[in-house]
């Protein structure tokens, strides 16, 4: 059995709306001979008439009346799937996104977040997850919507990528250390004991070479996995913390934070999403959410 043309679907609707073979074709910009070989198809593939001859009209026959609105809501229904996706009422959306982040980002951007989306979309949840690795098969297989990451050439060249902003390595201190009553050279700096941060992306390599070109090195007197851990123990201790500015803001409050006295690189924290999400228009509308309230956070030391 052969596959029906699905075009003719078209066809019939414009025929039975109009009861004339001249006028669909003008609806359709056909000529009417266009159209008669077309209604001889339609009439071959259903076996039946669907429009006789009556005087000088033509009428449709049983089977075409029984066909009309059910032909009429296929035709809306496939224009309706061919149209660009229009955003949802956000107010009456109901989703839960889940991003894939770092630790620090949920303590520092979740808040404002949270209160932008339910400003907007009161229906929509979050869902973080921890970040272990770099490996996107969670992006791929689509339960992860959304993930940040320094960008760097382990990512996956299939996923789409949007800045949300450029960070910095600082020092951190509790607020009565030593360190805070002065402006901090790099010996100073170079002298206290301090806490090794192990994370992917964040290159501490970098400020190790800064002070070894200016003839220095730190001693590191523990490694700990994060940075809430690192500001932790030097909120309650001598040790100093070298973390990222930007990212760690609110982890930060209270403690003494200052600018590196030595050149370190900068590095961006980017937005990842897989290309099969990038038309959606509700997951556009989130990355923009969350892109608005990255680049709103001006922190100045």
């Amino acid at each position: 059995m052969s596959t029906p043309d699905l075009n003719l679907l078209i066809t019939l609707d414009v025929l039975l709306a109009e009861g004339s073979v001249a006028r669909a074709a003008r609806r359709l910009r056909l000529s009417p001979s266009a159209m008669s070989r077309a209604l001889a198809r339609l009439r071959e593939t259903t076996g039946d008439p669907l429009l006789v001859r009556a005087g000088r009209g033509l009428v449709p026959t049983p089977r075409a009346l029984a066909l009309r609105e059910q032909v009429s809501q296929l035709v809306q229904d496939a224009q309706a799937a061919l149209r660009p996706s229009q955003v949802p009422d956000l107010r009456r959306l109901s989703r839960t996104f889940t991003l894939r982040t770092r630790e620090g980002f949920v303590e520092n951007f979740a808040i404002d977040l949270i209160a932008r989306i339910s400003e907007q979309a009161p229906g929509v949840r979050l869902h973080f997850l921890d970040k272990a690795d770099k490996d996107s098969t969670a992006l791929r297989e689509g339960t992860v919507d959304l993930e940040t990451a320094v960008v760097d050439k382990d990512t996956s060249p299939e996923l789409r990528t949007q800045a949300l902003f450029t960070d910095r390595l600082i020092g951190v201190v509790r607020a009565d250390h030593p360190l805070s009553q002065a402006e901090v050279c790099a010996a100073g700096y170079a002298a206290g004991e301090h806490i090794g941060v192990s994370l992917r992306g964040l290159d501490h390599s970098a400020l190790d070479q800064a002070l070894r070109s200016l003839n220095l090195t730190r001693q590191i007197a523990i490694t700990v996995p994060g940075f809430s851990t690192a500001l932790g123990l030097a909120r309650s201790s001598d040790l100093i913390a070298s973390v990222p500015e930007r990212y760690t803001t609110r982890l930060r409050a209270g403690m003494h934070s200052f600018a590196l006295p030595f050149a370190v690189p900068t590095f961006t924290i980017s937005m990842l999403w897989h290309p099969r999400m990038d038309a959606d228009p509700v997951h556009r509308w989130f990355r923009g959410c969350l892109r608005e309230v990255c680049s709103g956070k001006t922190i100045d030391i």
